[in-house]
């Protein structure tokens, strides 16, 4: 029996109910057999990036997300798009670990689940090649029009979304 894979699973919304929050979900439960996924929905918890923090006395928060992140065989950040980019939160941990090399060569896969999310989804692929880590063309994936893909109990409804999510995740596994 091959080892499960320790996976982080970032969501970027800063709703407590997103769509974006449910497909991690989904992911987690589809995939449980294969992956450990450790879900980190608690973007504004983290303190606001300071430069001058980012070496010395980092806050303890961001030491312990930085180790997740280095210790994790994968990443997945689903994330919604916010005024056409990402949202601030998510933003703001990346900042933390760029000075880093946490993510250099760390297999992820990119959601951008929102109204639109074109514009968000490039600059999520823009930022994560920029911080050196691994994706391919099929480990990123562009959901479109989420609020009537997922039901008010988390529960996605589209079969279009569960196929290329399954085609994602299948993709992912490849990748680590």
């Amino acid at each position: 029996m091959t080892k499960k894979k320790n996976i982080i699973g970032i969501c970027g919304s800063a709703s407590q109910n997103s769509g974006n929050l449910s497909i991690l979900k989904y992911i987690s439960e589809h995939e449980k057999s294969e992956f450990n996924i450790e879900l980190i929905d608690n973007l504004t918890e983290f303190p606001h990036f300071r430069t001058e923090l980012t070496d010395n006395n980092v806050p303890e928060k961001i030491i312990d997300f930085r180790n997740k992140i280095s210790n994790a065989d994968g990443i997945i950040i689903c994330t919604p798009e916010y005024v056409f980019s990402i949202p601030s939160g998510l933003k703001n941990i990346l900042e933390w670990s760029v000075s880093t090399t946490v993510f250099s060569n760390k297999p992820v896969g990119l959601i951008t689940a929102s109204a639109s999310g074109e514009k968000g989804h490039q600059e999520l692929i823009l930022i994560m090649k920029t911080i050196e880590t691994k994706f391919t063309n099929e480990t990123t994936l562009l959901i479109q029009g989420i609020k009537g893909k997922v039901d008010k109990e988390g529960k996605i409804v589209n079969e279009k979304t569960k196929i290329e999510l399954l085609q994602f995740i299948n993709a992912f596994k490849s990748l680590i």
